[in-house]
């Protein structure tokens, strides 16, 4: 009886409409714990979220900063797990610390693309290319990948690849500073008769037209362009998000759409479809590896010294602005993740999303923060 007095209230809080008066929705309800025993870790979402563009939203810098103590030393275990990407993760994680006014080291930072250095062993030594805006062969350079080269430097070698070149006012400055791997594979082979084993898109593309037509001579051709029709080489995504919020008022066209106008075309020009691999969230990859890194960050920064080497959270929260992608995924990844969906984003909806409801819905990561210190039983 007292286990059906248990599910019976459980069923009670999901059916509860809203916590006032700060405008929290809740669909689930936590036990708090003590702080002696409390083992919890945190991954925020970026733009919409922290962000948007490089502004701080939603009392972001208020809410990191309540994660450490007076000294400045992480207390919560948290990290960034982020879609976006296009820079390295060390270089991501020192833009956030001079926005948001908080120590991040690149370890805190999970991004699309992070997963990639999974494949080093794979493509180590191939020639790949890198599609995205930033810095995408410079990315996969640090991962370790040596012959790296980005869809603009490898569309330069090609005479009228791309035929609207001459009709594009914007100038393309081809990294004139080309890493030292690629100088020596210059003078070991040229890249336009040498195979491109694979194919990665780091990052949202900057230049569809072109992308899309060097992306389907490379992938029809086996890896070489201007060649007969051939076996795909593989393709690999950062993410598959249809749209993301910008600083424009409402979302913007992501990696996915780009992918869906690809594989469009490539299937109607190639006589096999386009086979590819995603990362990112909502894939339950993501929120493993994130839980991973946590593991990691808990022993040099947990305050409590028998949570040191812990490695087991009671509780890991998801704070997201898309339903979709960041509540969807949070709630595959098992019923020890508590998603908290925010109205700074791609939701702005008063109620829970209908499809893909959060355990938490609140207007800002501020409260978020405070919400998930209180349950916890953790003082400012």
């Amino acid at each position: 009886m007292k286990l059906v007095r248990i599910l019976r209230k459980a069923t009670e809080c999901r059916k509860s409409a809203s916590i006032s008066p700060t405008r929290l929705f809740s669909s689930r309800q936590i036990h708090s714990l003590p702080p002696e025993s409390a083992s919890f870790g945190i991954a925020f979402d970026i733009d919409g979220v922290i962000l948007r563009g490089n502004i701080p939203i939603g009392g972001s810098s208020r809410a990191l900063k309540r994660l450490y103590d007076d000294s400045g030393n992480l207390r919560i275990p948290y990290v960034f797990l982020t879609n976006g990407g296009g820079v390295p993760e060390s270089k991501r994680a020192a833009e956030l610390t001079k926005l948001l006014g908080v120590n991040i080291l690149a370890s805190q930072v999970i991004q699309g693309h992070s997963p990639f250095k999974q494949l080093v062993q794979r493509f180590e030594n191939e020639l790949i290319i890198a599609v995205g805006k930033g810095e995408p062969a410079t990315v996969m350079s640090e991962y370790g990948f040596k012959n790296v080269l980005s869809v603009d430097e490898y569309a330069s070698y090609f005479e009228n690849i791309d035929p609207l070149a001459q009709y594009k006012n914007w100038t393309k400055q081809l990294t004139g500073n080309r890493n030292s791997s690629s100088r020596e594979m210059d003078t070991i082979d040229d890249p336009c008769s040498q195979r491109v084993k694979a194919v990665f898109i780091v990052s949202d593309s900057v230049d569809w037209s072109r992308d899309i037509q060097v992306l389907c001579d490379i992938l029809s051709t086996g890896g070489l362009p201007g060649r007969e029709i051939a076996s795909q080489p593989p393709l690999y995504l950062a993410n598959d998000d249809l749209s993301y919020q910008g600083l424009f008022p409402t979302e913007r066209l992501g990696m996915g759409a780009f992918r869906i106008a690809l594989e469009s075309i490539f299937n109607r020009i190639h006589p096999n479809v386009l086979k590819y691999t995603s990362y990112g969230k909502p894939n339950p990859t993501a929120f493993r590896n994130a839980e991973n890194v946590l593991m990691q960050v808990v022993p040099s920064h947990s305050s409590h010294p028998e949570n040191r080497g812990q490695h087991t959270f009671k509780t890991l929260y998801m704070i997201g602005d898309n339903p979709s992608v960041d509540i969807n995924g949070a709630r595959q990844a098992g019923l020890h993740w508590f998603s908290i969906l925010t109205r700074t984003g791609v939701f702005k909806g008063e109620k829970n999303h209908a499809n893909h409801p959060a355990d938490l819905v609140v207007d800002n990561v501020e409260q978020a923060v405070a919400y998930i210190l209180r349950k916890e039983g953790i003082s400012s």
